[in-house]
């Protein structure tokens, strides 16, 4: 497998909710970025209300402060958080020395004040976009530090101390690497006169340091399952004896490295933006509904469902899903106008479990095993003796078992079926789906309706333990 942090910078620089919903996947608050660059949008105020009242997205990130949008959330939808964006030029007014304070709480009380008094949940200020590149202006780098640090004092003294101040990356601040985590660290240059002020920045306000992951950018055909969250034998890290099945997980555990090798391992990351597009350039092998809902629904397990990353077990992660709708104006591939999750009818192109219960289901549902899942079964069920399992019927449709391993993998421990694990083999989708849907049944009470999986599972009396795999009954 190539080395990801190596394919990563030359692409780039070239609570569990409530009970599952009806289509079947456990529902966690999430992020959502929402673009304007499209003519066939619904109005913000029916998008704010939209969020508010039908999903579990929690917060949205604006790539500027239009009053149009601010308002919408402020009439429709104050309990969503909204993370506003500051264009790249206005950062050098705010870091002169003698001006800047004074330009910053002009831009503040003119841009967001009011909407904040009228009931905008506004909590994140975005100080520009990828100032370190990819492509960098050394003017803007220099400014980006004292800028931020400018806001930071004008929202203290216009009375806005909830909105925290911070700055999207692109993860190629990371120096070029053999793509084991541990061996991660920022770019000479980056890191001691620019990030580690910056790390301390955050450290004294309590903002997180912001990443732009995107496991699509890097990813080849080689080495997709590994980049959307589906079974593979992963990349070890020698130096801290971990596993990493994700690229997203190597990702965001590089960032965590790197931090903890200036002495700020305790700030929080939190993702700016990430997504799959479900079109792209014809014959791009990777790219459809199926893979962008196996990444989406994979990402959120991990940055909202408590499930953490193998360096950091059980964090959670402020994340933003790139994007809320397909943005038909974008310039440049195909690809960049298809992140979508919703259509612009506010039905979901794929299901990953945002839509509330008793909300329009999804057109294209997810396993679905039981009518009434339970909405905290026990990750690590016990052997009881109960003589029942539930397996993949032979010959099932490998996508569809492919989806149930996905849809269970957000209640149960999957760690068994990952490699170095009693049940990694035989390698393939059928054994793993087997086990998976087995400890998923178990869990929830060993009814049949929750073998059916969509038809490809069924109950046997016959124990399908096989060596060191060992299925709970």
């Amino acid at each position: 497998m190539l080395p990801l942090l190596l394919h990563l910078l030359l692409a780039a620089a070239a609570s569990h909710g409530a009970a599952a919903q009806g289509g079947g996947l456990p529902s966690f608050p999430i992020g959502v970025n929402y673009g304007a660059n499209a003519d066939n949008l619904p109005s913000p105020a029916a998008v704010a209300t939209f969020l508010a009242t039908k999903t579990t997205i929690n917060r949205v990130k604006l790539f500027d402060a239009n009053p149009a949008f601010l308002d919408a959330f402020a009439a429709n939808a104050p309990s969503i958080s909204i993370a506003v964006s500051i264009p790249n030029s206005a950062l050098p007014s705010f870091a002169d020395k003698a001006t800047g304070l004074d330009a910053a709480r002009g831009w503040v009380r003119d841009n967001l004040a009011a909407h904040v008094a009228n009931g905008a949940n506004v909590t994140l200020l975005l100080a520009g976009n990828e100032i370190l590149g990819p492509v960098v202006v050394p003017d803007l780098v220099v400014a980006l530090l004292p800028a931020m640090r400018r806001l930071s004092q004008a929202l203290q003294l216009e009375k806005l101390p909830q909105v925290r101040v911070t700055t999207p990356h692109y993860l190629g601040i990371l120096a070029p690497s053999d793509g084991i985590p541990s061996n991660a660290r920022f770019r000479p240059g980056f890191d001691n006169k620019v990030l580690a002020p910056m790390l301390k920045f955050h450290n004294d306000t309590g903002s997180p340091l912001m990443v732009n992951a995107y496991p699509y950018f890097s990813y080849n055909a080689q080495n997709l399952n590994y980049a959307i969250f589906r079974p593979n034998a992963g990349i070890y890290d020698p130096a801290t004896k971990l596993n990493y099945t994700s690229m997203f997980d190597a990702q965001m555990d590089a960032i965590y490295t790197a931090m903890k090798k200036l002495g700020y391992g305790d700030v929080q990351i939190a993702v700016g933006e990430a997504g799959w597009p479900t079109q792209a350039e014809a014959g791009q092998v990777g790219v459809g509904p199926e893979e962008a809902r196996d990444f989406n629904a994979g990402m959120i397990r991990v940055c909202s469902g408590g499930k953490g990353t193998p360096a950091m077990p059980g964090r959670t992660f402020e994340t933003y899903i790139f994007s809320l709708f397909d943005e038909n104006q974008k310039p440049g591939p195909i690809a960049e106008r298809n992140f979508g999750i919703f259509n612009t009818d506010f039905t979901p192109k794929y299901d990953i479990g945002l839509l509330r219960q008793g909300s329009s289901a999804s057109p294209n549902p997810s396993p679905n095993p039981s009518p009434k899942p339970s909405p905290n079964p026990s990750p690590n069920p016990s052997p009881s003796g109960g003589g029942k399992w539930c397996v993949a019927k032979t010959g099932a449709d490998v996508t569809t078992l492919q989806n149930n391993i996905n849809y269970a993998c957000g209640y149960v421990d999957c760690k068994p079926i990952q490699s170095g694990g009693g049940c990694f083999d035989p390698n393939n989708v059928q054994s793993h789906a087997s086990f998976v849907m087995n400890a998923y049944y178990q869990a929830n009470g060993r009814h049949d309706y929750d073998c059916d999986f969509k038809g490809t599972g069924m109950v046997t009396s016959s124990d399908p333990s096989y060596g060191s795999c060992k299925y709970v009954s």
